[in-house]
């Protein structure tokens, strides 16, 4: 059978977002007032509009989406769940090396928070806190895991070295022969629970306008920032940013993130002996060590999401719905599968979708304010912000505050991430940079401009 006829009939809205969803909340359709304006209704700006009323109950907050919430990458990401804020032990090893202690331990008490917080919420994501297992086909990525594996035991991480039977028991595959595993690592419903966010910011007293662009942002020397929408304006005492690759209204954001697009199948429901027979009996994730790498994962209904490999960047930053369909990728991740799995060449996919990513030159996430602590933001969380959006949202809230705590003194949120270039720069770098890491992966050789950019700082390697 061939990769294609497995996509025949696949769907091409996200898996998780294929069932009942909650009714659209009403637009904005009159000008009002708040004290707190959040722009954007995904995971950043649901926990900032949360986390603001634990804060002070009585503060008036109103949450503005240009589309329902979880529409974006929200509703779209393969639901793997980090502790860890700095995109990984590693690449926070690498650009804070004396902060590096801290970052983790920040990291890891937000990701023990935001289990708290579902639980006492009453947010039912299906959050298994099973662990996540790197695996390496290649001796380079061999000895990779292994250096890994010694950062971790330094800082304190709980990771296992898995190779033969070990490994076996939680992935029989002919691509992979050593594991890593994270042990402090979750998978959960993506789409639950950015609707369980939405539900409870509703009991708390949050306004939320869906369907509501915001098109304009007007800051006066003092006073109220104004908020245009094509219907109302509002005027809010604060506002803050969390719009994940859509335009920042800032234009000193404007060069601080590039959308790149990601990809995703998931098959139909597989048997127990099936996953048996592939060594996937425990419900921990799984993601290669490649530098175009794949994530994949269970869901609760036995099927496998498959995602990752090809990361795709459009000249001009370009956003736009029609780029989350792109056929080739959905082959090529076909026929990848299908080399992972021989026993499941034939399982057919029942939905293909895309998303896209906001990626900075350090990979993970940056925040701050602007026009005298009146617009707050948090952005840039790389594809690795399901728990980091939380403490993305402590920290833009501090900084509003003017309140200097352990979360806003590490450099990676006093100093912004090193900007992209301009056009036609930043295209010719995005593709020099995929060629070259693709050429690393095939010969375990990090080419003179791999070493550059690790040279300048920047974030291309993972």
């Amino acid at each position: 059978m061939s990769h294609r006829s497995l996509l025949g009939r696949t769907a091409s809205v996200p898996f998780w977002l294929d069932r009942d969803r909650p009714a659209p909340l009403p637009r904005l359709t009159s000008d009002t007032r708040c004290d707190l304006a959040v722009v954007g209704g995904g995971y950043t700006g649901l926990w900032t509009a949360l986390l603001a009323k634990r804060r002070k109950p009585d503060l008036d907050v109103l949450v503005v989406e240009q589309e329902t919430c979880g529409h974006a990458a929200s509703g779209r990401n393969g639901g793997f769940c980090s502790p860890s804020i700095t995109h990984g032990l590693a690449n926070g090893a690498e650009r804070w090396p004396a902060e590096i202690g801290d970052l983790q331990r920040l990291g890891m008490a937000n990701f023990d928070a935001m289990e708290r917080d579902l639980d006492v919420l009453g947010v039912d994501c299906d959050f298994r806190r099973a662990g996540k297992v790197s695996l390496a086909a290649t001796p380079w990525q061999e000895d990779g895991l292994r250096s890994a594996a010694a950062l971790a035991a330094k800082h304190g991480e709980r990771v296992t070295l898995l190779e033969g039977d070990d490994l076996r028991r939680h992935i029989d595959s002919p691509l992979w022969s050593v594991g890593l595993l994270v042990h402090d690592y979750a998978t959960l419903d993506p789409a639950r629970l950015v609707w369980g966010l939405r539900d409870a910011c509703l009991r708390a007293g949050v306004r939320i306008a869906e369907r509501t662009e915001v098109t304009g942002l007007v800051t006066p020397r003092t006073g109220r920032v104004r908020l245009r929408t094509p219907h109302a304006e509002v005027s809010a005492v604060q506002v803050a940013l969390a719009t994940n690759v859509y335009r920042p209204l800032l234009r000193r954001l404007a060069l601080s993130w590039i959308p790149v697009y990601d990809y995703a199948l998931v098959t139909e429901p597989l048997s127990d002996d099936q996953l048996a027979g592939i060594g996937w009996t425990g419900d921990h994730g799984l993601s290669d060590a490649g530098n175009q790498f794949h994530y994949f994962r269970k869901t609760p209904d036995n099927r496998i999401l498959w995602g990752g490999y090809d990361a795709i960047y459009h000249w001009g930053n370009r956003v736009d719905e029609a780029l989350t369909q792109r056929p080739e990728t959905f082959e090529r991740l076909a026929a990848q599968f299908a080399e992972a799995f021989p026993s499941l060449t034939d399982v057919p996919f029942s939905h293909a979708w895309g998303g896209v990513i906001d990626s900075t030159t350090r990979f993970c996430m940056f925040a701050g304010t602007a026009s005298g602590r009146r617009i707050g933001y948090a952005l840039g969380f790389t594809g690795l912000g399901v728990s980091a959006t939380r403490y993305g949202a402590e920290v833009m809230l501090d900084l509003l505050a003017g309140r200097d705590t352990e979360r806003t003194r590490p450099a990676m949120i006093r100093r912004p991430p090193v900007p992209f270039p301009p056009e036609p720069v930043r295209y010719l770098g995005v593709q020099a940079t995929r060629w070259s890491l693709n050429r690393e992966d095939r010969t375990g050789r990090r080419n003179a401009w791999l070493r550059l950019l690790d040279g300048l700082g920047l974030g291309f390697d993972s």
